[in-house]
């Protein structure tokens, strides 16, 4: 590997990116089947029989916020997508910000994928007869033994992400095309012949039981369409960026398509308590609900199908974000070291899969894999929210000078995205207050509120320390301007302090 600028060797890997293959990108980012094998049965848990009206009403501020992407994407194409633009629009420490949540949110995300894909490995196990390993029960509820399979699958993912952009979207598409006929099948059944009567009273967001409840719900759902910029990230390997803002959008209207229609499908079929009693295993018993061996497997199969293209999926973007924060000198020279045989940041991408292996043997303090999937997704949406909404808000600030030259253009590209950033810190700072007032006392738990608050707020202070680490010793020139380099700018890549 050397430390060069970001192009690709051969000259073919580079740009080599459609609209389909950003889809598949980002598609596999968000996970539609993870999202409601498992993210139902969650939220679910928070929102009883109102996961429609929940998932129709986060759509709104996060279709907001992917206006804001694709303007902005529009103007100044770069890897560090909302580090960039929040930097050079708003403030460099805030720039900074989002880039490092959007790490810390990724390798907690992949650690709690990685438990997720080996407890869908498990169970299919399960399903095939192998319940015993020697004198070891297998257990899919385990953290410690689905973490440890699915450390196996991250190791081979992350191999497979380093070879380079084309390879992994062409094993994304495939992954996804099995997936969404799984999940169309067996979703369109369960509503034609699901034995719960459909009801309106699913879309009433105001018979959700309480504000809290309402709060908490949003922004799991909220987690749910997160990683829809993932093709964002991907900006300097695609033909025209314009491909990148397509690609985001139709990823997430798809997202919302396929999120209904889970929703409506797992409350047709199953009650409110078996939503949110079965956890990591609620799309394996919805499946077997519907179907007999050894088609009611294949729900279950697809599951793992998307927790490997998702542990996939999240490592790309999250190593081609932290190669933008080097070349600014924010983060080490190691991120910005390109493969030559492949021009990739293979060295990041080794790292990013090495800190989410650490950060998964981390989370075996909660036992229970149902209890640690509610903490990581709980803490993930506070600082995706926070993301997000400091992006929202560049955007606002970049194009303000629109709502004076053409009023239709300034709601769009101005107060649609204040008003998705506001209600997004809005849900966040209520969250986290509920949280704070809920107890008193610290215990590591998934219905501790203080431990909920905590992790997300040290997620978020990590990034100050880091920050400063950035600006007084690399002396990072990012905190004078706010602007990232440009991909084609090796010149800026020959200095390090």
């Amino acid at each position: 590997m050397t430390d060069q600028p970001y192009t690709a060797d051969p000259p073919e890997l580079r740009r080599s990116l459609g609209v389909l293959d950003g889809i598949a990108v980002a598609a596999s980012s968000t996970a539609a089947t993870t999202s409601i094998g498992i993210g139902l049965g969650v939220t679910a848990g928070v929102v009883g029989l109102h996961l429609p009206a929940v998932m129709l009403l986060a759509f709104l501020p996060v279709l907001g916020i992917a206006g804001a992407y694709s303007r902005l994407n529009r103007v100044e194409p770069n890897a560090g997508n909302g580090y960039v633009w929040v930097g050079r629009s708003l403030n460099p420490w805030l720039g900074f910000m989002v880039g490092w949540v959007n790490i810390v949110a990724t390798v907690a995300f992949l650690a709690y994928t990685t438990a997720v894909t080996g407890s869908a490995i498990l169970q299919l196990a399960g399903e095939a007869g192998v319940h015993r390993i020697g004198s070891l029960a297998l257990d899919p509820g385990s953290t410690a033994q689905t973490t440890a399979v699915g450390i196996v699958v991250l190791v081979a993912v992350t191999l497979t992400a380093v070879t380079g952009i084309r390879t992994a979207a062409r094993l994304q598409t495939g992954l996804l095309v099995f997936e969404y006929v799984v999940l169309l099948g067996f979703c369109g059944y369960g509503i034609v012949t699901g034995p719960h009567p459909f009801s309106l009273s699913w879309f009433d967001p105001f018979a959700i039981p309480s504000a809290t409840a309402l709060a908490q719900g949003l922004l799991l759902s909220v987690f749910c369409y997160w990683g829809f910029e993932a093709a964002f990230s991907v900006n300097e390997e695609v033909r025209d960026p314009r491909d990148a803002s397509r690609a985001g959008l139709i990823t997430l209207v798809t997202m919302l398509g396929l999120f209904l229609l889970g929703s409506v499908a797992f409350q047709r079929v199953l009650s409110e308590k078996e939503l949110a009693g079965h956890g990591a295993e609620g799309l394996a018993f919805f499946g077997d609900r519907l179907a007999s061996q050894p088609w009611a497997a294949l729900p279950l199969v697809a599951l793992m199908f998307s927790a490997v293209a998702s542990l996939q999926a999240g490592v790309i973007p999250t190593a081609r974000g932290m190669f933008a924060m080097s070349r600014d000198r924010t983060l080490g020279p190691v991120w910005s070291k390109v493969s030559a045989r492949y021009g990739t940041p293979a060295a990041g991408t080794l790292l990013i899969g090495a800190l989410a292996t650490a950060v998964a043997a981390l989370a075996l303090v909660i036992p229970r894999l149902a209890d640690m999937i509610m903490a990581t997704v709980n803490a993930v949406g506070i600082v995706v929210a926070l993301s997000y909404a400091l992006t929202a808000l560049a955007a606002a600030a970049r194009f303000r000078q629109l709502l004076r030259d053409d009023w239709r253009q300034g709601v769009r590209a101005v107060v649609l995205p204040a008003l998705s950033a506001l209600a997004l810190l809005g849900l966040g700072g209520y969250l986290g207050w509920s949280f704070y007032t809920s107890t008193d006392h610290f215990e590591v738990s998934a219905d501790n509120g203080w431990f909920l608050l905590t992790t997300p707020l040290v997620m978020i202070a990590s990034g100050f320390v880091a920050a400063g680490w950035a600006k007084y010793v690399r002396r990072s020139p990012y905190f004078r301007t706010g602007e990232g380099t440009d991909a084609d700018a090796p010149q800026l890549l020959t200095t390090r302090n």
